[in-house]
């Protein structure tokens, strides 16, 4: 019975130093949370800051993932999806829009954007909330996005990626979010990808219409005189066959006969060990991106 008793204590002694490790160590049960809206789909909870993964992640009170917007400062619309949104895999300090915020301290970038969202996404967002008396707004978007169409399936509080509340127990979250899932990849052929990785694999929402948000920022754009660049980011695939695929060309077609500035990634000096996975950029590639950021507003408004 001693014994018994002995492995119950050493148990709960494991358990509970197992616990407190991926709490204050990997920042579980601390996982940013998502509100869904009816105009734009999902966005990241306003108001919460946090640390995942030995990264830091903050919102404000528009869930942009950006200090408080500051009314001393030009204000920049920085729109697109996990490209410039960076997730817990991204430190706060480690994105594009923070770094070109930092280095150029009479401007702010407002960062406006979530995993997957698409330019109707980030149109939908300003009809909502305005445009923050900015003066130049900034599309990042992938080749994807050209039918990445709005399609308001639930996917706060019903996919491990978009939590609406935190685990419990970090136990827990270890075992949904993240052992459970790939025991049933091995034994499953059917699994549950959440929106990016969807994109990640080159399968569209609604790959039947193009992406009605291009002209729905094109119209803000011309009704209150607010430039807009669209900055086309290669996905690694792209980055390595040194050429977009069709959907970027679509994208490309699209800006060119709409007279909308376009830069594209494939023009920079980007490598493999720029991106961390499939099509997310690791902190280099942010740095580059934001470089790109600053010498792009220097030629739209006076930081």
């Amino acid at each position: 019975m001693k014994k018994l008793y002995k492995i119950i204590f050493i148990s709960i002694i494991i358990g509970i130093t197992i616990e407190f490790s991926l709490r204050f160590f990997l920042g579980f049960c601390d996982a940013p949370l998502y509100i869904s809206d009816e105009s734009f789909e999902y966005i990241a909870a306003p108001n919460q800051s946090g640390k995942r993964f030995g990264n830091t992640y903050s919102f404000n009170t528009f869930s942009q993932r950006s200090e408080e917007i500051n009314p001393n400062k030009t204000k920049i619309l920085g729109l697109g999806d996990s490209v410039i949104f960076g997730g817990v895999q991204s430190d706060q300090d480690s994105i594009a829009t923070s770094i070109v915020s930092e280095k150029l301290p009479n401007l702010q970038i407002l960062n406006i954007s979530s995993g997957s969202w698409g330019p109707d996404n980030c149109s939908a967002y300003l009809e909502k909330y305005g445009t923050f008396n900015a003066k130049a707004m900034l599309l990042v978007v992938s080749s994807h996005d050209a039918f990445d169409v709005m399609d308001f399936q639930p996917v706060v509080g019903n996919h491990i990626s978009y939590p609406e509340q935190q685990y419990k127990l970090a136990w827990g979250e270890l075992l949904d979010r993240y052992i459970n899932p790939r025991i049933s990849k091995i034994f499953s052929k059917k699994t549950k990808l959440d929106p990016d990785e969807q994109a990640t694999q080159g399968i569209k929402k609604n790959g039947f219409n193009f992406n009605p948000g291009f002209d729905q920022l094109k119209l803000i754009s011309i009704n209150l005189d607010l430039p807009l660049t669209i900055y086309l980011h290669a996905e690694k695939s792209e980055l390595q066959n040194k050429k977009y695929n069709t959907q970027g060309n679509l994208i490309l077609e699209w800006a060119n006969k709409n007279d909308v500035k376009i830069l594209k990634e494939l023009d920079y000096n980007f490598i493999d060990a720029d991106y961390r996975d499939a099509i997310h950029l690791s902190n280099s590639g942010q740095k580059k991106l934001a470089e790109i950021m600053i010498s792009e507003l220097k030629t739209i408004v006076n930081p």
